[in-house]
């Protein structure tokens, strides 16, 4: 049986406690407690069917958060402990009341009503897969993880219906804004600044909202198939490039070596036949000094021709 019969259900019993109640004062409250717990039942009935709805990539439920009514708030018992990290909020007859912190709570019967439950923990949400087109009209497929924190649980609750739908829809748009300026090669290089750049964008809208954006990380991007084979052509190609300048260069570089020794070993040998032809020239030098010496003194011997005579 669903809730919606339940609740049907209980409609007559609920009328006949009222009508009981104009003969008994002291019943009064309590049929009063039970038609806000069956409207409480009913608000958690329709978020749940809210939540319910297929989800854009799986086709299944999409699961509560703590942007959400939870199924069941916490009922008021007069002595309420409140868990560590978690806010509560409190309404009296219907208004904003209070915050309750983490400890020990007093609410009041039948006034104060427990309305929100926000914990304060940073949370991951997940950004399904979208389309973007880049500045140079490449299709790309992306998702990402976007880390949330509540810092103002008032706002969180009353400054929009649902926090996590619109922080997702407007991560989504941010990020098709933010690649449709980059070119795809520029995209695959400055992710850290794309990641900065969202949010940045988030933060300045979810203030508003009680909610800070920790940060965000673009988890996989995925190209068309034939962008991925040019790429991988073009990676190849360059791959050879290098490859066949590195060999170029090498050859250059052998044959700068092998010129180099020559020219080197030439310079040696003619340097090599030139301290020969110094030291001949030298040697006769200094026998054409002696012989003039001799004939200066007298001592030097007759030359070839007189001693013919």
């Amino acid at each position: 049986m669903s809730l919606t019969t339940a609740q049907r259900a209980l409609v007559p019993t609920v009328r006949a406690s009222l009508s009981t109640s104009t003969r008994s004062s002291r019943t009064l409250p309590f049929a009063a407690l039970a038609l806000s717990n069956i409207a409480a039942s009913r608000r958690a009935f329709n978020t749940t069917q809210r939540n319910a709805l297929p989800s854009g990539m799986g086709g299944g439920l999409i699961p509560p958060t703590y942007f959400q009514k939870p199924a069941s708030l916490p009922m008021n018992t007069v002595v309420r402990f409140v868990p560590q990290q978690t806010a509560w909020i409190v309404e009296r007859m219907g208004k904003f009341n209070r915050i309750l912190q983490p400890g020990l709570a007093i609410l009041i019967p039948f006034l104060d009503r427990i309305a929100y439950v926000k914990s304060l923990k940073e949370v991951a949400i997940e950004i399904p897969s979208q389309s973007a087109i880049t500045a140079d009209n490449v299709t790309l497929e992306l998702d990402g993880v976007l880390y949330t924190r509540v810092f103002d649980a008032y706002k969180a609750s009353y400054g929009v219906e649902d926090a996590e739908y619109a922080i997702s829809q407007l991560a989504q748009t941010t990020m098709r804004s933010e690649i449709g300026q980059l070119t795809l090669d520029h995209v695959l290089k400055e992710r850290a600044a794309l990641n900065t750049n969202i949010t940045q964008a988030i933060n300045e809208a979810a203030q508003a909202w009680g909610v800070t954006c920790l940060r965000y990380e673009i988890r996989d991007i995925h190209a068309p198939k034939p962008v991925v084979d040019a790429m991988h052509r073009q990676v190849t190609a360059e791959r050879s490039k290098r490859a066949e300048i590195l060999d170029s260069e090498g050859q250059r570089q052998s044959a700068i070596n092998i010129a180099e020794g020559q020219k080197q070993s030439a310079i040696l040998a003619s340097e090599a036949v030139g301290d020969a032809q110094a030291k001949t020239m030298a040697r006769d030098a200094l026998a054409k000094s002696g012989v003039i010496e001799a004939q200066e003194t007298g001592n030097a011997p007759p030359a070839p021709e007189q001693t013919a005579a």
